[in-house]
């Protein structure tokens, strides 16, 4: 049976928007073709029709966790304060609870020594473009200062959703995403 180029891109779009789902739930390693084949309604036999190779498959799934997160962002910063708005629903029990449609940067942080190559320039690009939004959210007469906290803020926001979602939705957790959200909000850290 044949399909139209079409429902080929449907198809390549369905796999790739799976596979960055299940990345972001347990890392690049854990995903078999297989399972994200089955998920998408698809078989393993096709799966060559749309990739050279899982290294391939999981590079664009990459790029994709990347971007879906960077989607969100002028939503994120909307309101009288962008910066506290941002770091409500970053440093949220719901950013920490549900990886799978959380941020990238957070969910693989940890794999892109391992995984190098394509996937890990795209998150070296995406953290260079959240460094960028909050320095337009913190913007004074200062550039370096400005950056030095964009950094520290950033690294904050980042390893309090990580270690929150390894201790799991326990108080601990709802502490640490609260300290550092009113850290970030009071303009604490820096």
């Amino acid at each position: 049976m044949r399909h139209s180029k079409e429902e080929k891109a449907a198809s390549h779009e369905r796999i790739v928007a799976i596979a960055a789902a299940r990345i972001r739930e347990s890392g690049t390693e854990q995903p078999g073709v297989a399972e994200i084949m089955r998920a998408a309604g698809l078989t393993h036999g096709g799966f060559y029709k749309h990739f050279g190779s899982r290294d391939e498959l999981i590079a664009e799934a990459v790029k994709r966790a990347l971007n879906d997160g960077e989607s969100k962002v002028p939503e994120l910063t909307a309101g009288e304060d962008p910066l506290a708005a941002f770091a409500d629903a970053y440093l949220s029990t719901a950013h920490r609870d549900e990886p799978a449609t959380g941020c990238g940067v957070v969910a693989l942080g940890t794999d892109m020594p391992r995984v190098g190559g394509p996937a890990q320039e795209a998150y070296r690009a995406q953290v260079e473009r959240y460094l960028a939004h909050l320095e337009q959210l913190m913007e004074d007469d200062d550039d370096e200062a400005t950056r030095g906290r964009a950094t520290v803020t950033l690294s904050a926001m980042v390893g309090a959703v990580m270690i929150a979602r390894a201790l799991g939705p326990t108080r601990r957790s709802d502490e640490i995403l609260r300290d550092v959200r009113e850290a970030i909000r009071e303009r604490r850290l820096l």
